[in-house]
């Protein structure tokens, strides 16, 4: 409520709206990059390692893509949103893993989590985007399309990586455990 009128403020619009959005999703995808960058490092020289290495490339494209849609409504970066998330991925480090100091096998499971959830929202940044791409020649709707598509194939990534995390956790020796039928 306005304190003059005593009425609700008017809403904003639809491009102050969408510049609200693109720039949470700047700020995520900031704070999933200094995640994926960690867990490049703490991967190095492993299996998984080089799938983050190329993930990582990856996520930084898509934000390069992020900031073309940006640059293409005119809506500036809010650096601020960006760092708030990047000391929030710093803080969530400090959560208890089941050890006091080092990194357990819980601590992978969870980053992965964490990252799949950002993917997730991503993608659905791209879907719509591809829908405001039908009314709006300022997107392009076919990128938007091979972007969704690139989001699925880091989910699945991801995915694989989640699930062998969840074997070395919570399965003796780090066996998967059978299905049963």
């Amino acid at each position: 409520m306005t304190p003059d009128t005593g009425r609700s403020a008017p809403s904003p619009g639809p491009e102050r709206l969408l510049g609200i959005y693109l720039n949470d999703h700047r700020a995520g995808a900031a704070g999933g990059v200094a995640l994926l960058r960690r867990m490049v490092r703490t991967h190095r020289g492993t299996p998984a390692g080089a799938r983050l290495v190329t993930l990582l490339r990856d996520i930084e494209e898509d934000q390069d893509s992020l900031l073309e849609v940006m640059e293409a409504f005119d809506v500036p970066v809010m650096h601020v949103k960006s760092l708030v998330m990047r000391l929030a991925e710093k803080a969530a480090r400090a959560k208890p893993n089941g050890r006091l100091i080092a990194r357990s096998p819980l601590s992978d499971l969870l980053e992965l989590e964490a990252l799949r959830l950002g993917v997730e929202g991503k993608l659905a940044l791209w879907r719509s985007l591809g829908n405001v791409a039908r009314t709006d020649s300022r997107v392009d709707q076919a990128a938007m399309h091979r972007l969704a598509a690139r989001a699925e194939r880091q989910i699945a990534l991801l995915e694989g990586l989640r699930l062998a995390a969840v074997d070395r956790t919570f399965t003796p020796g780090g066996r998967p455990v059978p299905v049963a039928a």
